[in-house]
């Protein structure tokens, strides 16, 4: 085989790559380590994640995605051309053709500059899907009949909301509100109850394990360490599952309102499918618990978490990298 394929998730928090007959053979979070004295990248993925929160004053670590669209572009470039070189190798003769995935509302300046960013990391072709459409085809959705279908992707840094018949999107909403949005919360509502500063890793960590989009009759519970904001020393303190829904209502609430938006906005032939049907939830923060019972109470829509949701994404768009033709229409292709 003289050319690659490579299907990327490009995503605010973590990047996932699928190679078509492989599956996904990388998965590691969206962050670079950078030393401010010379500029040098010193760490990409696991590595840099490490360092989050932990780096001296030389050094910085952060994320180059900012809600689900690229923020520095240097710093992205790199992390991809990492990325591409630890899939393929860092000796080749044939440039790959890439597929990234993009938030359905992203303006025209951010494709270009995703694709521009692929090509320079090395792509001999990119190509752009909307992440919706990626997400319903790695979840096994047949997006091609006339039946209408509804899939909710909530990944880190956006929530994206579509309805699909024919190979397309027929209506959909973007909102910048994601799994980071979440930990954000949760380290808001954390220092203002109870005075004590916590990282992103130890927000993260919360919402894995005690985080709950509903009030739970039996709490779960959860000791948290942090520095004290008053006395500047290390403190303990134990929260409650409830302590996180409290948290994080104010961000569950824009996920909802743009669900509700598109079922507004849904034609009414494609709405009685929906409703038939249920809507999909894909995307790693789909798996907040109870996040598919609050969409069911909320609209009335069943709802069902799709098989490896983390997943979907890049594997759907993998999948369509592979039957270019087959979804041709379905994409927006750029060389």
């Amino acid at each position: 085989m003289f050319h690659k394929k490579i299907g990327i998730d490009l995503g605010t928090t973590y990047t996932l790559v699928y190679v078509p007959k492989k599956g996904i053979v990388l998965n590691e979070p969206s962050v670079v380590a950078i030393s401010l004295i010379d500029r040098q990248i010193l760490a990409v993925g696991n590595d840099a994640k490490e360092m989050l929160g932990r780096t001296p004053d030389s050094i910085v670590a952060y994320r180059p995605l900012k809600d689900g669209v690229i923020a520095d572009y240097r710093t992205t470039e790199v992390m991809l051309r990492y990325f591409i070189n630890k899939t393929l190798g860092g000796f080749r003769l044939f440039r790959p053709e890439v597929m990234v995935s993009v938030p359905a509302g992203i303006t025209s300046a951010e494709k270009r500059a995703v694709i521009d960013a692929v090509i320079a990391a090395g792509a001999k072709a990119a190509y752009i899907i909307k992440e919706p459409l990626a997400a319903a085809i790695g979840a096994n959705i047949p997006i091609g009949g006339a039946s209408g279908h509804m899939i909710v992707n909530v990944g880190g840094g956006t929530s994206e909301i579509a309805v699909i018949a024919l190979g397309g999107i027929v209506t959909s909403v973007s909102v910048r509100i994601g799994g980071n949005k979440l930990d954000q919360a949760i380290i808001k509502h954390i220092k203002q109850k109870y005075n004590l500063a916590v990282g992103d890793q130890t927000a993260e960590n919360i919402k894995i394990e005690i985080g709950s989009a509903m009030y739970l009759d039996d709490q779960l519970f959860m000791d948290v360490n942090g520095r004290d904001m008053v006395t500047g020393l290390p403190k303990t303190v134990r929260l409650s599952s409830n302590d996180i829904t409290d948290a994080l209502q104010p961000e569950l609430t824009g996920i909802v309102q743009a669900v509700k938006s598109v079922l507004q906005n849904t034609p009414p032939e494609l709405s009685a499918d929906v409703m038939d049907k249920g809507m999909v939830l894909s995307g790693g923060s789909s798996q907040l618990r109870n996040l598919d019972k609050l969409l069911h109470r909320a609209t009335g829509v069943p709802a069902y978490i799709a098989e490896d949701a983390p997943l979907c994404v890049v594997k759907g768009t993998g999948l369509t990298l592979d039957n270019l033709e087959l979804y041709r229409r379905s994409i927006l292709a750029t060389k």
